[in-house]
């Protein structure tokens, strides 16, 4: 390796000027799954308290409820298609504005709603009035909701990053690493380069901020570097393995998800037993959802990998990425352990 490339690795750290400034971030994407539920259920609920204040039997307000739903339901759906197509502009604006936007759409959609039952002739004098500010104040108080949840996934990455940085940088790591590069530069030099190469691209990948997302294929990238490392120092002990559907690789992932899961299965998989492991990496599309799944085999009598702080990191950031569409699976079973994760295309 020569000394450009790695003085490259340190000159890269320094943020570009560009990317100082962080523009306007959407704070509500009703696009996805989770906030058309979330927005339908608390509609739903609201609904359901206001007609108990009218209410002078449970039938009468079972009427009242079904009524009522009668232009609340189609009146959120509106309000969520509009600010789906409308997604790409409201990112463009600042916070306040898209809660401005989002209170004006919450106005027409119970106006819309209103206008439904009215010429229905459910209701001869509909209130019209009520049913603005009633939509505007739905509207809002779920936009705040999502606001405050989009801001728990700023500690979330800090962490996650700091966490990452911790590990990738634990003095065993980098010494056997350097050791083994030691070991190899007289013997063979163009290994002991590439490993050397590998250890500097998992620090520019580390240290620099790559964002909020990453590719799944910037994430295997990153992946077979760090395996690449512990091949040279664990040799035949790793048996490694891929099966990787190039159609999968656009899903978008938090920064460093897949490289604790990858490191877990080393770390308890190989280094524990004197016959080493298996590890398996695997990544499929199947219709819109991407499958990927981290396996290995465990000694025997050992039980789950560690206590399980990677993986609850993993969790918690697919969870505030993809919400009810991210899911995440652990478990062992016949001496295999898997971590299994599914997130939308």
């Amino acid at each position: 390796m020569n000394d450009t490339q790695i003085l490259s690795t340190f000159q890269e750290l320094a943020p570009a000027p560009d990317a100082v400034r962080a523009g306007p971030v959407l704070v509500f994407d009703a696009c996805q799954i989770g906030v058309v539920l979330r927005a339908v259920l608390f509609v739903e609920l609201a609904v359901a308290v206001g007609v108990m204040y009218g209410a002078r039997s449970l039938v009468e307000w079972m009427v009242g409820f079904a009524l009522v739903t009668g232009a609340a339901l189609p009146a959120t759906l509106a309000w969520l298609i509009t600010a789906c197509l409308a997604k790409q502009w409201l990112g463009r604006l600042p916070l306040y504005a898209q809660c401005a936007m989002a209170g004006a759409l919450g106005g027409v959609a119970g106006a819309y709603g209103c206008a439904m039952l009215t010429v229905s002739g459910l209701l001869v004098d509909g209130p019209w009035m009520a049913s603005i500010f009633s939509g505007a104040l739905l509207s809002a108080v779920l936009v705040a909701g999502l606001v405050l949840r989009a801001k728990g996934r700023g500690p979330a990455d800090t962490s996650a990053r700091l966490a990452e940085l911790q590990s990738r940088i634990r003095p065993h790591f980098l010494f056997n690493t350097l050791n083994s590069a030691i070991a190899l530069v007289r013997a063979e030099p163009a290994k002991a380069e590439t490993l050397l190469e590998d250890l500097s691209d998992l620090f520019r990948y580390v240290l620099v901020d790559s964002g909020h997302t990453a590719t799944l294929a910037d994430e295997i990238s990153l992946a077979q570097r760090y395996l690449a490392i512990e091949q040279v120092r664990f040799g035949d002990r790793l048996k490694l393995s891929w099966s990787l559907d190039p159609r999968a690789n656009a899903a978008k992932l938090p920064p460093l998800l897949l490289q604790p899961l990858v490191e877990n299965a080393v770390h308890h998989g190989v280094e524990p037993s004197a016959l080493g492991a298996e590890v398996h990496i695997s990544t499929q599309l199947r219709g819109s959802v991407v499958v990927i799944k981290v396996t290995n085999t465990v000694p025997a009598g050992q039980g789950n990998q560690g206590q399980g702080i990677a993986l609850r990191n993993v969790r918690d950031r697919l969870g505030l990425m993809h919400d009810v569409q991210g899911q995440f699976r652990s478990g062992l079973k016949n001496g295999i352990y898997q971590v299994r994760i599914e997130v939308p295309l």
